[in-house]
């Protein structure tokens, strides 16, 4: 019976890293994705095209889009499980940031960005291991 409450502990230990793992990466995505949203929603074209060379070359409202898609998915992140107020649109937000950064690589690949490819790369892997977390490794239970 010992070893069975120790590898319950050790896994309820191992479940606790884990959850603190996906909320640092959850707010430090936020964060990220809340500045890349707002400067794709808010800020001209111009004023942007230095810092995002591809946004001149996709229609105005296209960029807005994925501005506001951005910008949504870093509500996302953080509010619903924050509030405990269905905390499963944290998952949801985490895949469809994911699924934009699975086209955004491909839109690279077919300009020959291949120099953005790593962090558009890593971005899709964070993301992805955030749905993949709280869909499957440490779930969110809603409260009440």
């Amino acid at each position: 019976m010992p070893q069975t409450q120790s590898f319950a502990t050790e896994k309820s230990r191992q479940s606790g890293k884990l959850n603190v793992t996906l909320w640092i990466l959850q707010i430090l995505l936020a964060l990220l994705y809340a500045n890349a949203g707002f400067l794709k929603t808010f800020r001209p074209i111009a004023e942007i095209a230095p810092t995002i060379t591809w946004a001149p070359s996709l229609p105005e409202f296209l960029v807005r889009i994925i501005g506001i898609s951005e910008l949504l998915g870093a509500v996302g992140f953080i509010l619903p499980a924050a509030f405990k107020i269905r905390p499963q649109l944290t998952t949801l937000a985490a895949a469809g940031i994911a699924t934009i950064m699975l086209l955004a690589n491909i839109f690279h690949i077919f300009r020959g960005e291949y120099f953005v490819l790593p962090m558009t790369g890593i971005l899709f892997a964070l993301t992805a291991f955030i749905a993949y977390g709280r869909l499957k490794l440490v779930p969110f239970t809603q409260k009440g």
